[in-house]
């Protein structure tokens, strides 16, 4: 069998001197993939998490790296408004603004319809879909009042297409987050913003893999057209063309980052 795994692509400038928040980046999953992929390509970084600890951590590996000038780092829990606005802030306060926001926070789990709680859905739903919204909208009231012509690349996922089962309240979000992404697009046009998403299917990572059954991980790999997972920074990689001048007429799109796919 060919061996289909990817090689990782080194740094090409691509968003050189350019501001990038990103949220749920600490730890080793997409959110983090990303904020590295950012800093090879030249961005400076603000990042935040929900989790204080992780995220200082994240931070101090990422600065130890790429210089502490060009990382900083505010816990944020994405359904606290008064959160999100001052992890905007803070990437206005440290780089004199911002040019690109990846909302990567998402709440996911597994429960059969029948048996879900009022309070698990709507916790998803206030962490998946409420956070998007509430980054977004941030960044666009940023990105007006600049008068920067920024990019919002949101975290959608191939649920919000395909039906799974105990996936109802996830997969809803999901949708959501397409649909969010598609009218904000149409809004933000009108001030030279672009607004897309990406929607990965099985990306690995450590806390994935305690979270989910061995058995259904083989289900969802068997699934692929590579027959494996995507690592986290391939992932990362569709969003750093979305934030990149390459993807400059690009605005409204759900780029599927698997084989699945309406």
């Amino acid at each position: 069998m060919t061996d289909n795994k990817a090689q990782y692509v080194p740094g090409h400038g691509l968003l050189d001197g350019r501001t990038a928040v990103v949220t749920a980046a600490a730890g080793a999953g997409i959110g983090g993939a990303t904020a590295r992929r950012l800093l090879e390509e030249g961005a400076r970084v603000v990042i935040g998490d929900a989790h204080a600890r992780r995220l200082k951590e994240t931070e101090q590996a990422l600065a130890a790296e790429f210089g502490a000038h060009q990382v900083a780092s505010l816990p944020c829990d994405v359904t606290d408004e008064q959160q999100v606005q001052a992890l905007f802030a803070l990437a206005t306060h440290e780089h004199g603004g911002l040019d690109i926001v990846v909302n990567n926070a998402g709440l996911g789990g597994t429960c059969s319809l029948v048996d879900m709680t009022d309070d698990a859905w709507s916790k998803v739903l206030d962490v998946t879909l409420g956070g998007t919204f509430r980054c977004t909208r941030a960044a666009l009231r940023a990105f007006k009042e600049s008068g920067r012509r920024g990019v919002v690349v949101n975290n959608a996922s191939v649920v919000g297409w395909r039906a799974q089962a105990g996936q109802s309240h996830y997969a809803a979000a999901k949708a959501g987050v397409m649909a969010l992404t598609r009218c904000a697009a149409i809004e933000a046009a009108a001030f030279g913003v672009r607004v897309n998403a990406v929607a990965p299917s099985l990306a690995m990572h450590p806390h994935l893999a305690k979270v989910t059954s061995a058995e259904l991980l083989e289900e969802l790999t068997a699934r692929e057209a590579f027959g494996r997972y995507a690592e986290p920074w391939e992932v990362a990689n569709v969003i750093v063309f979305l934030a990149s001048g390459y993807s400059s007429y690009l605005t409204g799109e759900v780029v599927s980052v698997s084989s699945q796919h309406p």
